[in-house]
């Protein structure tokens, strides 16, 4: 099975950006779909971003899309996802998720999670 180690939030202002990192270990990242997922407090986990193993698919949560881009360095084992423009309202824990199978967009078709990492924007 894989490892999952996210890194790279922080404390941002509104307007920032900031620069997640997914590290996989015990098996090669290729072998994997990875999505980010996020939850803020009292809400429920969500979809942010995913790209499947080539990266020749990358869906996004439309409330990200044009702001967000995530991309994969299959040979360093790392997906990353560049947040820019933040807004408050991308505070929360982000997640990142990897499957064996298609890509998902779905909690309940994840394989493996991260622990999270924060990240909150500031007004």
């Amino acid at each position: 099975q894989v490892q999952l180690v996210e890194s790279g939030g922080g404390l941002v202002q509104a307007g920032g950006s900031l620069r997640l990192s997914c590290a996989a270990s015990g098996r090669a990242l290729s072998n994997y779909a990875i999505s980010w997922f996020r939850q803020a407090p009292g809400k429920e986990r969500e979809f942010v971003a995913g790209i499947n193993w080539s990266g020749g698919s990358t869906p996004y949560a439309g409330s990200v899309k044009g702001r967000f881009t995530i991309s994969r360095d299959n040979a360093k084992n790392t997906v990353y996802l560049q947040m820019n423009s933040l807004k408050p309202e991308d505070t929360a824990i982000y997640y990142c998720a990897a499957t064996e199978r298609l890509l998902t967009t779905h909690i309940a078709g994840v394989d493996y999670w991260g622990q999270g990492t924060q990240v909150t924007v500031s007004s």
